[in-house]
């Protein structure tokens, strides 16, 4: 190993005796470079290879080339470049080679490899390392997309590109996107003959030894890879992806009529047809020229294309009533609402049309619980409260057993301060389950604690301890105990924490707040802090580290603490805690020792 080694390092010094001689590099940097490589070299020789090693010389290399750029750049010397920089690149190939040989599953080693070779220009390496690479991921459309477009766009190889594209279809028949990226390719191709053309054409050129295909030409290679491809690919989704294509282009006319025609035909009763349809209109009326138009015209000629928009929706929803197409149409409306415009006619327009979509869509019974909450904020956003109010009932009528359409209802009867919150908040706690309505119950007692009496809040907490599933009672205690210090003191929130701790389960944070409860009182008692922290370490004494560690710090900080208890508490807690913590336990134990914690 030794000598293949040694041998490795001699290799490199007609380049490190090149970048001394012309003045990129000192004597000792040359020989830090060849201390630096010598270590290197003995870990990607060992009996157990790590990829570690190998990314890291690799990178040692690849900042070696950027120095030696950055060092030509300044003192200006471009020479000996094919004894300095050809002899480390062609070492990093060997690298990655050797490397992706290994670990020939790690794509992002590949990938890497593929950057590199873009980076530093090497064409005609990348040409192998995508061969290679596609003969073992050959199971990665991804991949292919991107040799492909490499030969089209860097080598401007149609002709490679195209049989790669062949290539990956045999082995992914049915994939989308490798046809779309084909569609794509064969359309460029066909635009960059149509240049070619056109300017022999303008140097009034000879075109006699050059084939220019009328039917290439015209992205008839195009529709032949649109044809196949709709033979296999069923799904609107697609066909719209290769429409969005073609239209880049603009010789594809009767290929995106032929498209749509399709469309039409097969997806008819597909929603995203008849959305793409409707927003069509949008399109159509921009072709035409508004440069000479006033501002008062634009704003007519917008409303008219959004007109011409809904008039296609609304035979959409009669002809497809369901609710994706209904999602579709507010979607649209919404869109147009948003948009910036200075006209309020516009504005106002485009706020009675959206809300005109919504009450049509409510009617037909088709509008998704998302939605009512996207009407009922619109509503609150245009000060229409009321309204506000009766689609807030029509939704939990709808949804009745949905947690987050009465928290919706509730939220908007609070926000407008009416007076039939409580009555709302009872009948939405009869509709719904009881496992899941910790929101509702948490939204009750917020509103209460700032509208009702102690009594009326004290009499909601207890109500929703025994409402609520155990899990969900936890965090309800928290806010119990939180609530009654902040409303009637220290004495009664201690008789309050007594009593819920009859009850399992509790959460941590229950245990803690009352710690820091005692802790902000004048005259804080060691004797109660025990009290609770041995509580809350029945609990969780087996599962957390840190609440032992916090009651030996309480023990040494405080004045009435007892230091020579902390033994003890070290010895329960090793025999209490389970699996690693233990080993966890015992570091951060010897931190507070050396008082590092």
């Amino acid at each position: 190993m030794a000598e293949r080694i040694e041998q490795r390092l001699e290799d490199r010094i007609p380049e490190l005796e090149q970048l001394e001689r012309v003045g990129l590099f000192t004597h000792k940097e040359i020989r830090a470079v060849l201390r630096k490589a010598s270590a290197l070299e003995y870990k990607i020789q060992r009996r157990a290879l790590r990829k570690e090693d190998f990314i890291n010389y690799i990178q040692y290399e690849v900042n070696l080339l950027e120095l030696i750029k950055k060092r030509r750049a300044r003192i200006g010397y471009s020479f000996k470049k094919d004894e300095i920089e050809h002899s480390i690149l062609h070492r990093v190939h060997s690298l990655f080679n050797r490397a992706t040989g290994k670990w020939k599953d790690d794509v992002q080693l590949w990938l890497s490899h593929v950057a590199f070779c873009k980076q530093w220009n090497a064409k005609h390496q990348l040409s192998k390392v995508f061969s290679t690479m596609l003969a073992i991921h050959s199971n990665k459309p991804a991949l292919w997309i991107m040799a492909a477009k490499w030969e089209m766009e860097t080598r401007l190889s149609s002709e490679s590109a195209r049989h790669l594209f062949l290539r990956a279809l045999r082995f992914h028949p049915e994939c989308p996107k490798l046809y779309q990226e084909y569609f794509r390719m064969e359309l460029m191709h066909a635009e960059k003959q149509r240049k070619e053309k056109k300017e022999f054409e303008q140097a009034k050129m000879d075109l006699g030894e050059f084939n220019y295909s009328e039917d290439i030409l015209n992205g008839e290679m195009a529709r032949i890879v649109y044809r196949e491809a709709s033979q296999k690919i069923k799904g609107v989704e697609f066909q719209l992806a290769v429409l969005s294509i073609a239209k880049l282009f603009d010789f594809t006319q009767d290929l995106q009529k032929e498209i749509l025609e399709s469309l039409q035909a097969r997806f008819a009763d597909d929603p995203l047809t008849w959305d793409y349809m409707a927003r069509r209109e949008l399109e159509l009326g921009s072709l035409q020229p508004t440069e000479n138009s006033t501002k008062q015209k634009k704003v007519s000629e917008m409303a008219q294309r959004e007109e011409r928009c809904c008039a296609v929706f609304d035979e959409a929803v009669g002809a497809v009533p369901t609710e994706d197409m209904w999602k579709c149409y507010i979607t649209f409306c919404l869109e147009r609402y948003n948009r910036k415009t200075n006209s309020e006619e516009l504005k106002q327009k485009r706020l009675e049309r959206t809300l005109s979509v919504f009450s049509k869509a409510h009617e037909s019974n088709l509008l998704s619980e998302a939605l009512y909450k996207q009407w009922l904020q619109l509503l609150l956003d245009s000060s229409l409260s009321e309204k506000a109010v009766e689609v807030a009932e029509a939704a939990t009528r709808h949804f009745r057993q949905s947690v987050e359409t009465w928290q919706m209802r509730l939220q908007v009867l609070i926000q407008l301060k009416r007076d039939d919150v409580t009555q709302c908040f009872e009948e939405a706690i009869k509709h719904v389950k009881s496992k899941g309505t910790l929101p509702l119950w948490t939204l009750w007692v917020e509103w209460s604690e700032g509208t009702n009496s102690k009594e009326d809040t004290e009499a909601l907490y207890q109500r929703s301890l025994h409402a609520t599933t155990p899990a969900e009672s936890v965090t309800m205690k928290e806010m119990y105990l939180d609530w009654t210090y902040r409303s009637s003191g220290y004495k009664k929130v201690k008789r309050l924490f007594t009593s819920l701790c009859e009850n399992r389960p509790f959460s941590l944070d229950f245990f803690r707040k009352m710690i820091q409860i005692e802790k902000e009182q004048e005259s804080c008692k060691m004797l109660h802090l025990r009290e609770y922290y041995e509580r809350a370490l029945r609990e969780f004494g087996s599962t957390n580290t840190d609440l032992w560690l916090d009651y030996i710090k309480e023990e040494l900080s405080h004045p009435q603490g007892k230091p020579e208890n902390c033994g003890s508490i070290h010895w329960r807690a090793m025999k209490m805690l389970q699996g690693d913590l233990v080993e966890d336990f015992v570091s951060k134990y010897t931190l507070l020792q050396t008082g590092h914690l």
